[in-house]
């Protein structure tokens, strides 16, 4: 009887195994036709958005940069350590 059990134990886990398999091809199947043409063609309209809102983003830092550079006062020149002060 435990050897029934066994075997059909086994024979439900095969099928089970099958079935696993058959759906996984499918998901493959649906992903390779269905998803990755969409992502080349959405993926290269996403990188060109991104790379616009990067060029604006460096032209706020380089904005940024110059105007903290014209409210700076200029520096004192620096006494040269070898030369005594007068």
């Amino acid at each position: 009887m435990a050897n029934d059990q066994s075997k059909r134990w086994e024979q439900e886990l095969r099928e089970a195994a099958v079935r696993v398999e058959e759906t996984l091809r499918s998901v493959v199947t649906y992903i390779n036709d269905e998803v990755v043409p969409d992502i080349r063609v959405n993926g290269s309209r996403a990188l060109r958005i991104a790379a616009a809102e990067l060029q604006k983003l460096a032209q706020i830092i380089d904005d940024h940069r110059a105007a903290a550079q014209q409210q700076r006062p200029p520096e004192p020149p620096t006494q040269d350590k070898d030369k005594p002060q007068t």
